[in-house]
């Protein structure tokens, strides 16, 4: 079976790449855009950075904001029909994973109508028809939904989490502009920043890793280990590095799955709202640690990665520890909590199914059942 690489038409990258939005409208011959953002981005004037390129250029568009942080059902249903009444033909999506999963739902449905119930779209979705177009302008540093072919959405009737996975979905166009990133809180740095060291991590170690999604997840695992603690700060070269690092994340971890560090934090996520950067980073050492025997020699090039000296001459326990180690500073340096108050013990069954069920777990480098899932959510607690 032949791997497979899918990847944006088009990038751009580095401080003002927003002001390339004119062009490639103009390029494309596109008419109005919906442009896609959640409220807040909005209320600080985040939205207005790039919407002020596209009034300056005299290019029309219509807001669309009805977007949670856990974007839900309705929240795509209310943004298609959004669509459908604004006579777009694009859709630009500003925000982080929540407004570009929405975006693609939403025009994944706009050119697949059959798939308006939402939730026949879960899995690797049968759809026959390309989204409508979208140029993904991200806000956060850690989903890479701007280059990646999932996007992620929550059934509040089911108190779950649905991973969709479509090739038709990837935007055409992606502008990664380190200055959209600037007004981030440390909190949402931080919880992005660990989202996309969960990407690198489990999309190197992940069954279907191969040499060039390798590739991409080192040096995603190396530039964010050295550029985290600075965009916490807020340096301008931990955000720029950040704004690279997991875009990089991005590249591979879309073609290659990940594991079930994110299966559990969907779930985590669905059920107690958990921000989801923030239940990557929980579960990714207790992961790790779950995964060492079935990795190979892989944890020593993670630990090099993340900055250790002295890896060649490691035992390999002693490699895999120091890679978990390093991981749990690195998280410990941006505030990130390593235990979940809200967890309960009989919350845990349901908890340990839904991440048996969601789409990543196959992906895992060691099979895990369902009580395995249990006790590694009880590690939480």
């Amino acid at each position: 079976m032949a791997d497979r690489i899918m990847l944006n038409q088009t990038s751009y990258h580095g401080t003002d790449a927003i002001l390339e939005i004119a062009n490639e409208v103009k390029a494309q011959g596109f008419q109005k855009a919906l442009v896609c953002s959640d409220p807040d981005l909005i209320e600080f004037g985040v939205t207005s950075k790039l919407t002020d390129v596209l009034e300056e250029n005299g290019l029309p568009y219509e807001i669309y904001s009805d977007i949670k942080a856990n974007p839900t059902i309705e929240n795509v249903q209310n943004g298609v029909r959004a669509f459908r009444a604004s006579g777009a033909d694009y859709i630009v999506a500003i925000g982080g994973g929540s407004s570009m999963d929405t975006a693609k739902a939403i025009g994944i449905i706009s050119a697949n109508p059959e798939f308006e119930d939402v939730r026949s779209l879960e899995g690797v979705a049968p759809t026959k028809h390309p989204s409508v177009p979208i140029i993904a302008v991200p806000t956060t540093a850690g989903t890479a939904a701007e280059v990646t072919i999932n996007y992620v959405i929550t059934d509040l009737e089911k108190r779950r989490k649905f991973v969709c996975v479509d090739p038709h979905d990837m935007p055409i166009v992606a502008i990664v502009d380190p200055q959209m990133m600037a007004s981030m809180p440390k909190g949402l740095t931080a919880s992005t920043g660990m989202d996309a060291l969960t990407h690198a991590i489990e999309g190197y170690t992940t069954k279907a890793a191969w040499e060039m999604t390798d590739m991409f997840h080192l040096k995603a695992i190396e530039i964010i280990a050295r550029s985290l603690r600075g965009a916490v700060a807020n340096t301008p070269e931990g955000r720029k590095d950040m704004a690279l690092g997991q875009y990089i994340a991005g590249m591979g971890f879309s073609n290659v799955g990940l594991g079930i560090a994110h299966s559990m934090a969907h779930t985590l996520g669905a059920v107690y709202d958990t921000p989801h950067g923030v239940a990557c980073a929980m579960m990714l050492p207790l992961v790790m640690e779950y995964n060492a025997a079935c990795t190979g020699e892989k944890y020593r090039e993670i630990a090099r990665a993340m900055g250790v000296k002295g890896v060649d001459e490691m035992s390999q326990d002693e490699y895999r520890r120091a890679a978990v180690d390093a991981v749990k500073q690195l998280s410990a340096d941006v505030g990130i909590p390593s235990k979940l108050e809200a967890l309960r013990e009989e919350d845990l069954p349901f908890l340990a199914e839904s991440a048996f069920a969601d789409a990543c777990c196959p992906g895992n480098p060691k099979d895990a059942s369902v009580e395995d899932l249990k006790a590694l959510f009880r590690k939480l607690m």
